[in-house]
């Protein structure tokens, strides 16, 4: 099993970017959210970010119903979970 497999795998930038337009978020309500600085979000977003806040960001847009998507020859992306049907 390599990294990308892995539940908690980091999240690359693009993903982030991905995310943010998906549920149409912004930085200021992604640091609510987190309660990361806006700095913090802007490094993430640049390619600069720590390990713990990508697993963060990763963990906040999970919850929020994103599946990430590694990368398998086809480039790392994101979906929508599939929603349950009552």
């Amino acid at each position: 099993m390599d990294a990308d497999d892995q539940p908690n795998a980091v999240i690359t930038v693009e993903q982030i970017r991905m995310a943010k337009a998906a549920l149409g978020w912004s930085n200021p309500m992604i640091a609510e959210k987190t309660g990361l600085h806006r700095n913090t979000l802007n490094r993430a977003e640049n390619g600069d970010g720590k390990r713990s806040t990508l697993e963060l960001l990763r963990h906040v847009f999970e919850s929020a119903g994103l599946e990430f998507i590694p990368e398998n020859g086809g480039g790392a992306g994101i979906r929508f979970r599939e929603r349950k049907l009552p």
